[in-house]
Order: structure tokens, then C-alpha cells, then sequence
């Protein structure tokens, strides 16, 4: 039997939107490993209210990226429908890249959270996978994409390069991830 969730009170929801603020601006600052006792000091609460809202740092984390994976479904949507497969799928790889570095400590973390079905991440990560595994099929129909590479390989090669870039700087992530996708091509 599903049980339905009753709304938030006002003050619970102010909480609640006071700890997504502060925890983005504590991941911006200090990375993903920011202190979670921080966050909920600078949202003005408790340690307690923080973890009754997100349990773990992973589903704080999955909150602060939620509109982030959503837009990243949609671009793939919209991607679908490009008259060049190959160079939706590159230009979706570079919002994931993008989207993968946003907060030092990320990159590590999705690819962690990939595999793993106890992660509040999870969830989130293959529905991204299964965006960015569409226009990858799209691009191995049309012969310009290697046939034997899967969406969770596309996955995993794109925060690799978004972790090097992380620790490099930008310009090796374009860099890498363009060698990356001339690797993808079909032969």
C-alpha cells in the first residue's frame, strides 16, 4: 500500500530550503566533504534538522543537484532530435562534464554512486546514464560511434575526465575529453 507524504509546514520547508542554500555554498567553497555541521550552523539549525531533511551527505547532495540532473536530462531529450547524432552526444558529454565538476569531490562521487544501488545517488545516476545511453545508441545507428561501447562506459570515461580535471584545470578536461570522444569513433 503507498503511503502519500504530507506537505511540509512552513517553517519545515524554510528549513529545509535554508540548508540547500548554505549546503551550496559550503560544496562551492570547500567541495563535497564539506562539514555537514557547518552547513546547518550557517542555515541557522541544528545538526539534527539538518539530518532529519537528508540523512546522509549523499542525499543532501542529491537535493543541492537535483535541478542540475534535471536539466541534463532534458538537454538529452532535446539532443535526440539533432540531425547529427555525434555531435549531440559531444555536446551532451561536455554539460555532464561540466555538470560533473561543479563541486570539487563530485566526479569521484557519481562515479562511486554508479554502481552502487545504496546510494542516494544512484536513482539519479542511472537516469542520466539512460539519457546519455539514448544518444549514444542514436550516434551507433548512424555507424560514427563504436558499437561496443555502453552508456555506463560513456558514464565513467566522462567523470574520469571531469576528476583529471578537477586536479588539472579546465583546459586539460576540453582537451582529454575531446581525445576521449575520437576514441569513440568507429573505425
Amino acid at each position: 500500500m503507498a503511503t502519500t507524504q504530507r506537505p511540509m509546514r512552513a517553517d519545515a520547508r524554510r528549513n529545509y530550503e535554508r540548508l540547500l542554500a548554505a549546503a551550496r555554498v559550503a560544496f562551492a567553497e570547500q567541495g563535497t566533504e564539506a562539514s555537514l555541521e557547518e552547513i546547518a550552523r550557517a542555515a541557522g539549525v541544528g545538526i539534527g534538522t539538518l539530518y532529519r531533511h537528508f540523512p546522509t551527505r549523499r542525499a543532501l547532495l542529491e537535493a543541492v543537484l537535483h535541478d542540475g540532473l534535471v536539466t541534463l536530462d532534458t538537454q538529452a531529450r532535446e539532443l535526440l532530435g539533432s540531425d547529427s547524432p555525434q555531435e549531440a552526444l559531444l555536446e551532451w558529454t561536455r554539460h555532464l562534464m561540466a555538470h560533473a565538476t561543479v563541486y570539487r569531490g563530485l566526479a569521484a562521487t557519481l562515479m562511486s554512486s554508479l554502481n552502487d544501488p545504496a546510494s542516494e545517488l544512484y536513482g539519479a545516476c542511472q537516469q542520466t546514464r539512460a539519457g546519455g545511453s539514448a544518444l549514444l545508441a542514436a550516434a551507433q545507428r548512424t555507424g560514427t560511434v563504436r558499437d561496443d561501447v555502453t552508456g555506463t562506459d560513456l558514464m565513467r570515461l566522462v567523470n574520469a575526465v571531469a576528476w583529471i580535471g578537477e586536479h588539472c584545470g579546465d583546459d586539460t578536461s576540453e582537451r582529454l575529453l575531446g581525445l576521449v570522444m575520437d576514441g569513440l569513433r568507429a573505425q
